[in-house]
């Protein structure tokens, strides 16, 4: 990468992160839907859920706290990218696309803001997990930024494929809608996948999401209190996100240097 790109990079990622946190209501989606998402639902099941059978330990709050983690994740960075349309339409991106610094310092810089965006508030509301009855460590909080980094590159070249392809944000939002969520639900963020039926437990496990969260949850949790929700391990969880976060680079790559 040359310097010159690598400034580019530097200054696109940049602009994402300062308009995203002089936009109050953006931080405040991001940020508080996922944590009411949390809050109603975990506290509303409560202890009358329990993801290990006879294990007093199991209480849903704790269980939901690593979904809730890759929502943060999901929406930040999949909000970020809608600005692709946003540029699009007001003439930006068209200068950047004539820039002489090459097409893919538009793919880096919209994955390193989008990705940096995602992290910082995963890292803010990891101050609740105390509450939920984890307790944090160094190692676990470095595991789990680091899970959230490559889980949010993977998420980031999501939303930047299903924006560089879309006109309108109104569609933007229906795809959110039809496909993000239920990636997210059918994660193991909501429920294990153990008794599930068996076209959604292989829904579940072809699911790039469900990976992310399971590397989040090792990173929290580890050996105890996992139960029913225990996922491949640390290492395969973060390989398959890390693989999932690869093509999604690629294909923008491939996407962005196509186009006309």
């Amino acid at each position: 990468m040359t310097a010159s790109l690598g400034m580019a990079v530097w200054s696109l990622g940049r602009r994402d992160v300062v308009r995203f946190v002089r936009q109050r209501s953006r931080i405040v989606g991001a940020l508080g839907t996922p944590m009411v998402f949390w809050l109603l639902i975990g506290s509303g099941f409560g202890s009358s859920v329990r993801v290990s059978p006879g294990d007093a330990s199991g209480h849903f709050l704790e269980f939901a706290f690593p979904g809730t983690l890759a929502l943060i994740t999901l929406f930040t960075a999949i909000f970020s990218t809608i600005s692709v349309i946003e540029d699009r339409q007001a003439g930006f991106l068209q200068g950047v696309l004539v820039a002489p610094v090459g097409r893919s310092a538009i793919v880096w810089g919209k994955l390193l803001g989008s990705t940096t965006l995602a992290v910082a508030q995963g890292m803010v509301f990891l101050v609740f997990a105390p509450w939920s009855g984890i307790e944090l460590s160094v190692g676990a909080v470095a595991r789990t930024a680091l899970s959230m980094t490559v889980l949010g590159v993977g998420l980031s070249g999501l939303g930047f494929l299903l924006a560089w392809s879309l006109d309108s944000t109104q569609g933007f939002h229906a795809i959110m809608n039809l496909l993000l969520m239920p990636m997210w639900m059918l994660s193991g963020a909501l429920f294990p996948a153990e008794g599930a039926a068996n076209w959604v437990r292989w829904i579940i496990a072809i699911n790039p999401m469900t990976y992310g969260v399971a590397a989040i949850r090792e990173s929290l949790m580890g050996e105890v209190g996992r139960g029913a929700a225990a996922g491949p391990g640390f290492a395969v969880s973060l390989g398959v996100c890390a693989l999932f976060a690869a093509v999604m680079v690629v294909w923008s790559l491939r996407m962005v240097r196509r186009s006309t």
